[in-house]
């Protein structure tokens, strides 16, 4: 089985210390994918032709997100560093890159995952170690990369689109 989605991968010479905390407490999802933000998920860039004609139109720009701390999900497995409340700078580029696709994009929140529920699970101290880690409070984007999963194996970069190109 193949997925697809859109993703927002954080720049490596930001990554340092959320790259550090997941391969000391997820190397499985470490493996698998580097830190990022999911833009879109596979059943919103089905049409990928169109969304592709949306991300390369005038207009589309880079963007900063906001972090708050870190936070359990997923009845406490996983670990995240959610976006804080203002999200519309991320809301924006999904409603440009989904127009004429999918007339109302669901509200995806922003986050970078540190833990994966899927292949991870965060114990009282793990938290308590990662909470005391720096993490970068805003992290802008200028790169959307449409990434591909075969069958469980390791993502791969099929292309990349520069927003500072596209403006």
């Amino acid at each position: 089985m193949k997925r697809k989605q859109l993703t927002l991968f954080v720049d490596e010479h930001e990554s340092e210390n959320i790259e550090k905390i997941r391969s000391a407490f997820n190397p499985v999802q470490y493996r698998l994918i580097k830190s990022h933000v999911t833009l879109c998920r596979e059943d919103e860039i089905e049409k990928i032709d169109g969304v592709i004609e949306n991300i390369l139109k005038p207009g589309i720009k880079s963007i900063s997100i906001q972090f708050s701390a870190v936070t359990r999900f997923s009845d406490g497995k996983g670990v995240m560093l959610p976006a804080t409340v203002n999200n519309q700078p991320f809301k924006s580029l999904r409603n440009q890159i989904l127009k004429g696709i999918i007339d109302e994009p669901g509200d995806h929140h922003p986050h970078i995952t540190l833990m994966h529920p899927a292949n991870a699970t965060c114990t009282r101290q793990d938290f308590e170690l990662i909470k005391k880690n720096k993490f970068p409070d805003h992290l802008t984007f200028n790169m959307i990369s449409l990434i591909e999963q075969d069958n469980g194996a390791p993502w791969k970069v099929l292309r990349q689109f520069n927003l500072k190109e596209i403006q």
